[in-house]
């Protein structure tokens, strides 16, 4: 492997990784194959990677604060990283899954947070392999390819339309059940209120024949 330079000479890394925080880990390696940061920062795709099939299963699940949870989780891992995009997704997720807008306020519809979560997840499955591919590429390894970012987000927009139209069946059929289970009045059966007035009628009856 060839060796590297010091850390106050990394090259720009880009807007998606923070030199800075990332330099501190570099800087802690003691040997000249860098080991120690390479095996930080090759468990850590393995653990993000492993996080978003978990995440899409909660989403499925509609699990939000476990997948809330594994955002808040997810995002302090590549902060240590410095890997700043892929944190401000996580912090995303984080918010979302607690059904809070980014600022805290609350958000009452459940169904517009699993649109947002939808979103965010494919953003940072996106941002995560372009970190990746960075710093693999840094490390002389073997980058992975590059995900189609206009792929990713129309499948996520294809998947939350989907959940989003399975919702509204699952509604009304529930809506036909109800209407269905719900007795009804037998067509021609007289009813009490029909009965009280044919009574009457029969009573007035009665009483003009008797004033004859």
């Amino acid at each position: 492997m060839a060796e590297f330079e010091a850390s106050n000479s990394l090259p720009d890394l880009g807007e998606d990784i923070d030199n800075e925080t990332f330099g501190q880990i570099y800087d802690m390696d003691e040997d000249e194959d860098h080991s120690f940061s390479l095996q930080i920062v090759e468990e850590f795709f393995e653990q993000a990677y492993d996080t978003f099939k978990e995440m899409d299963e909660l989403l499925e699940k509609e699990d939000l604060i476990t997948l809330s949870e594994r955002g808040h989780y997810l995002k302090g891992s590549s902060a240590t990283l410095g890997l700043v995009k892929v944190k401000d997704c996580c912090e995303q997720i984080q918010r979302y899954g607690k059904m809070e807008d980014l600022d805290g306020t609350p958000v009452e519809d459940k169904a517009e947070c699993r649109k947002r979560l939808k979103q965010s997840m494919g953003r940072v499955k996106i941002d995560c392999n372009r970190a990746e591919r960075i710093l693999k590429g840094f490390y002389h390894l073997p980058v992975p390819d590059e995900l189609d970012e206009e792929a990713e987000e129309d499948e996520a927009k294809e998947a939350t339309a989907e959940k989003d139209k399975k919702a509204t069946e699952t509604e009304q059929e529930n809506d036909k059940k109800k209407e269905e289970d719900t007795p009804k009045e037998d067509v021609g059966k007289p009813t009490a209120e029909s009965k009280t007035e044919a009574k009457k009628d029969e009573r007035d009856d009665k009483a003009k024949k008797t004033e004859v």
